[in-house]
């Protein structure tokens, strides 16, 4: 494997954006993939499931969200994306990244890969810039309730007027992990019991990342709430091409899915908005990061298998 790191400017029109590009050793690759990482986290977090797609002739590339990992203009950035319309920054950086790497590999299939905040933010790019993409994976992904996400946005406008957008409120960081996440350990003190994974070494890496577990701000939290909003409206998933091939995967246990009912529900919109190439997958006991829970080889596997049909279509 091979690693590059680079930068280019966000769509905030301040912040450098870091990204990385996984090149398989002997430089030769016959498709593209595009990870968007999730919340709370950074792209480096991925660099297993990279060196597992370029053995099998993968380049893979990805950056780190605003306020995220290394795309942060100072420390009190972090968990903040930007004032106006934050998940459209977000989306447009994505596609700042695919614009780069296409423009020296136009004719390379094109896929990409959300998970958890990612795949919100993914679901919203395909409405926006589907174009030349040979299929989307959508890994620990869900579905909220339209009037629960109003009331969220709602109450982070009114803190970040009073408060300013950079306040980190508990009270939206408790309301964000109720319901299925109740079961769960949600701090890194019962490694065993947490939501991310069975696997405890990555659960004891995760809340020993300095780049990783620190808390959002109601800004961060807003623009997720507007994306899950937005991924939810008919009228947006009407935008999605029809023969764009979309996969769903995630943990039967995982709670950002509602223990897979909110992946059945994503598939279950995009089949009736007339997407016919649509598969999903849930994995027995597995968690929220399923790639990184224990049997994440058989879905790294199952993931390439799938890129592998639509490679050559």
């Amino acid at each position: 494997m091979q690693k590059e790191e680079f930068q280019f400017l966000s769509a905030d029109k301040r912040t450098q954006i870091h990204a990385v590009k996984w090149i398989p050793d002997d430089g030769e690759y016959t498709a593209i993939l595009q990870i968007t990482h999730g919340m709370q986290e950074h792209i480096d977090r991925y660099e297993e499931f990279a060196g597992y797609l370029n053995r099998q002739g993968v380049l893979v590339v990805g950056n780190d969200h605003l306020g995220h990992g290394d795309s942060v203009y100072d420390a009190s950035e972090y968990g903040y994306f930007t004032k106006e319309n934050p998940s459209d920054a977000l989306v447009a950086d994505m596609h700042t990244l695919r614009e780069i790497i296409q423009k020296h590999e136009p004719e390379k299939p094109y896929f990409m890969l959300g998970h958890s905040m990612g795949s919100y933010m993914l679901r919203k790019y395909i409405t926006i810039h589907p174009e030349d993409l040979r299929g989307v994976i959508l890994v620990g992904t869900g579905s909220m309730p339209d009037r629960t996400m109003k009331l969220g946005m709602n109450i982070c406008r009114f803190l970040g007027k009073v408060k300013g957008w950079h306040h980190k409120s508990r009270l939206v960081k408790k309301l964000s992990y109720m319901g299925p996440y109740k079961q769960y350990d949600l701090t890194g003190a019962d490694k065993e019991n947490s939501w991310l994974s069975k696997e405890t070494a990555v659960v004891e890496a995760f809340y020993n990342d300095p780049r990783a577990g620190f808390d959002f701000t109601v800004n961060g939290y807003y623009g997720l709430m507007e994306a899950v909003y937005y991924d939810n409206q008919p009228e947006h998933i009407a935008k999605i091409p029809r023969r764009l091939p979309i996969f769903l995967v995630s943990g039967d246990q995982d709670p950002v899915g509602d223990m897979g009912v909110g992946v059945k529900k994503v598939y279950r919109q995009y089949e009736q908005a007339g997407l016919y190439d649509i598969t999903w997958k849930l994995y027995e006991n597995d968690r929220h990061e399923i790639l990184n829970e224990t049997d994440r080889y058989n879905v790294y596997e199952d993931i390439y298998a799938w890129m592998c049909v639509r490679e050559t279509t």
